[in-house]
């Protein structure tokens, strides 16, 4: 079951991983360095064979595992990400040509950049499930640390191992990974979309109607408890 507005929160989801898609394309077109995670990706291609979108896979699996201890459960934004994502990139790459001129490449790379800041709040906020990195990240951040923290740090680890399995790395990897964590820590919360408040009728977001008020229950009245404390009414003395 998805909780409402289902609609509003389909739509927030896929436009957020189309739109990483296209942020993830344009970093690629722009050819100044990968985000840390396809810089691993990458790495590892490399080194032990098998292509780097493979490779995405084989880690957001692996990623998913540690979702076990973070108590993380995943949804339907969580599966959506693999397929949606690399479907955007593989048409974004197979339409657009790369360009020469290192203004629009610089212009791809900070567009890129922002836009997946914003991607990465729609659809997280959209609260069907985050991807296997964004849930590591959320996963880490509810045990009392700061998103853009959290995010820095995965994205700065990502981005040294596959550094070192021969990865591509350049300025836009330097940039990517000191700008997501902000960016991220700004538009979660912004774009988030709030939860109905449980005991709503219909599953709306109305406040649920109060319990009514028992006569045990009423102020004053003395209960089961209060037997001994309360007070005697007046004259029983006298009915002594």
């Amino acid at each position: 079951m998805l909780p409402p507005p289902r609609l509003r929160r389909l739509s927030q989801l896929f436009l957020g991983l189309g739109l990483y898609g296209v942020s993830s394309s344009l970093l690629l077109l722009a050819g100044l360095g990968l985000d840390p995670w396809d810089v691993l990706h990458q790495g590892l291609s490399r080194r032990i064979g098998l292509g780097v979108g493979t490779w995405a896979i084989i880690a957001g699996a692996v990623v998913l595992l540690l979702w076990i201890p973070l108590r993380q459960r995943p949804g339907i934004g969580t599966l959506s990400n693999v397929l949606v994502v690399g479907a955007v990139i593989d048409l974004m790459l197979a339409l657009v040509s790369p360009p020469h001129a290192l203004a629009a490449r610089i212009v791809l790379l900070l567009g890129g950049v922002l836009l997946n800041g914003i991607a990465t709040g729609a659809y997280i906020g959209a609260g069907l499930g985050p991807g296997p990195r964004d849930g590591l990240m959320t996963g880490w951040a509810r045990r009392g640390h700061s998103i853009w923290l959290v995010r820095t740090t995965i994205e700065v680890s990502a981005f040294a191992v596959g550094w070192a399995l021969g990865g591509n790395v350049g300025v836009g990897t330097i940039v990517y990974a000191a700008s997501i964590g902000p960016l991220a820590h700004f538009f979660i919360p912004l774009l988030a979309i709030p939860l109905p408040r449980t005991g709503a009728r219909g599953g709306d977001d109305s406040p649920a109607a109060p319990t009514p008020l028992t006569p045990a229950a009423a102020p004053g009245t003395p209960g089961r408890a209060s037997g001994r404390t309360s007070r005697r009414p007046r004259g029983a003395w006298r009915r002594r």
